[in-house]
């Protein structure tokens, strides 16, 4: 088992969470580290763990989305785990930052360390679009953009856009709208 591993071990098993769906979430995303020491890995079907940032302007008011070309939807910035990743939230750090273009952006924290504020699990299609869908097991963080901070879109997105929080777009699904909504009531 990678260091990367155990520090999703770890994570998962020291956040405490009140709320009971999440709980059995974060129960299901430790069974299934349990189970498949490959289980960070794209290549670990039929699921595996994505870490994932949304990007927050809390003195503006407003989050970044990226339109995102295969799901075609606004979503927050994340993605698949690399081997040069240390920890879940640098994982999710580096995928907030190559997706926005911001540098400096910070992870919120409880206790001192990065931590989770919500668990998503949803099918995609992440291995081509003719192949079948597979599970992410999504670990959502929240990224603090620096004051006056400017986005840069990159080629993983269609469009890249700050939202006032009240003013998310029509194609935002029901997770993405909770997570925002998280991420407003903890900044």
């Amino acid at each position: 088992m990678t260091g990367l591993h155990h520090d999703a071990v770890r994570t998962l098993d020291a956040w405490a969470v009140a709320d009971p769906a999440q709980d059995r979430l974060r129960q299901d995303y430790l069974a299934h580290l349990a189970e498949r020491p490959d289980g960070l890995w794209r290549e670990c079907l039929p699921a595996h763990i994505t870490a994932s940032a949304v990007v927050v302007d809390p003195a503006g008011g407003r989050v970044l989305l990226t339109l995102h070309p295969k799901v075609g939807r606004w979503l927050q910035m994340g993605g698949h785990c690399e081997p040069g990743d240390t920890t879940l939230a640098a994982a999710a750090l580096r995928e907030a930052t190559e997706e926005s273009g911001i540098p400096g952006l910070t992870l919120l924290a409880d206790g001192g360390r990065p931590a989770p504020v919500k668990l998503d699990r949803h099918q995609v299609r992440c291995t081509g679009k003719d192949r079948p869908e597979n599970t992410h097991l999504d670990v959502q963080y929240v990224a603090i953009a620096p004051a006056g901070a400017r986005e840069l879109i990159s080629e993983e997105s269609l469009d890249l856009r700050w939202f006032g929080y009240d003013e998310l777009p029509g194609l935002t699904d029901g997770s993405v709208r909770t997570l925002v909504g998280l991420a407003r009531a903890l900044t």
